[in-house]
This record gives structure tokens, sequence and C-alpha cells, in this order.
């Protein structure tokens, strides 16, 4: 018998070449941008309906020494819908705290740990529930750690990054930053049901 590749062997990473060669994709559910804190409490009633959210956060990027911003937006995605909360304008409210400390909800994310301490910036709070990616990415024997390269590698298609260092204190966003925000957040939580599997 001629030595037959073994299907067991799976890819444990991907070149920034292969990336480049798959189908760009972005989130195509509805997405609801909030910048009112009235509109708050009915979001977090739908979001904590769920027991895992894909989650993310942006801040205006800093281009000098010294300067600093506050995280600006926090993106939650449910398998359908998308929230993108423009916390310059709304605050951190106690409905958002009640999230970020609830267990029971898993919050999916990658790089989460300068997340918790970005938001905790502007408001203090017990971090609870959330699933860091690429650590479970890791524990499963796969060399890549970025969104980007692990949504190539386990999701075969590849995210635009060019909205990223965009201004997220902007007056309003472009469609180019919505579809990036909504992107970035629904992967995550497609990373984490394919890494689950």
């Amino acid at each position: 018998m001629p030595n037959q590749p073994r299907h067991s062997e799976r890819k444990v990473s991907i070149t920034k070449e292969e990336i480049n060669t798959l189908p760009l994709a972005s989130f195509s559910g509805e997405v609801q941008l909030i910048t009112e804190r009235k509109k708050i409490i009915s979001a977090f009633e739908e979001i904590t309906s769920h027991e895992v959210v894909g989650f993310d956060t942006e801040t205006r990027p800093s281009f000098h020494k010294g300067q600093f911003y506050h995280v600006s937006l926090l993106q939650l995605a449910l398998p359908e819908k998308v929230f993108l909360i423009r916390l310059n304008q709304t605050g951190i409210t106690q409905e958002m705290i009640s999230f970020l400390e609830n267990d029971e909800i898993l919050k999916a994310g990658i790089g989460l740990r300068d997340d918790i301490k970005a938001l905790q910036k502007l408001k203090r709070f017990n971090a609870d529930g959330f699933v860091e990616l690429s650590t479970i990415a890791k524990r499963k024997g796969l060399e890549v750690e970025s969104v980007k390269k692990l949504a190539g590698l386990l999701l075969g298609f590849r995210i635009s990054k060019s909205a990223q260092t965009s201004n997220w204190e902007a007056e309003h966003y472009t469609e180019k930053q919505i579809s990036y925000a909504a992107t970035d957040a629904w992967v995550c939580l497609k990373l984490y049901s394919t890494l689950m599997k």
C-alpha cells in the first residue's frame, strides 16, 4: 500500500501569503450602533439571553508619545446581530457592569487582558466569564494567535484590518469602520464555536 496522507494531520499554522489567497468575508447580519444610554437596557436584555457572546473593543490609536485615549467602542456579537456601543458617548452603565461580571455568559475574544484593562480605566469591575481564544487555540496545538490568522486557518476566509487604526472617536463612523468593528466581534463568536467542536 502506498503511503496515504493521514487525514488526522491538520494544519496548525497559516502564512500571510496563504491568507491573502482566501476570500474576504465580513459580518452581513444586523448591526445596531448605540450612542444613547437609554438604548442600553433593551440591548443588554437581548445580549444576556445568550450563553456566548463575541467580544472586542476599539480605541483611537495614539501616534505620539505620551498621548492616551480611553476605549471608545465595545463590540458584542450574537449569531445574527452585532451591537456596537460607543462608550465615549454612553459611558459604562450598570447593565454593562453586570454583563462584564457575569460568569454564566461567556465573552469570547482575543487579547482580552488588554480589553479588560482598558475598560477598567473607565469603571472598575470584577471581570468574569471571559474566554481567551488564543489560549484555547494554543491548547489545541495551533501555532497562530491573531484574529486574522485564526480566521484564515479555522474559518477559511480573511478579514480586512484596514480600518483598525482609524479614529474611533470620530463623530460619525464610516461604513468601513462599522463593518470592521462588527466583523471582529462576530469572528470571535465563530472561532469560539469552531474551537469548541
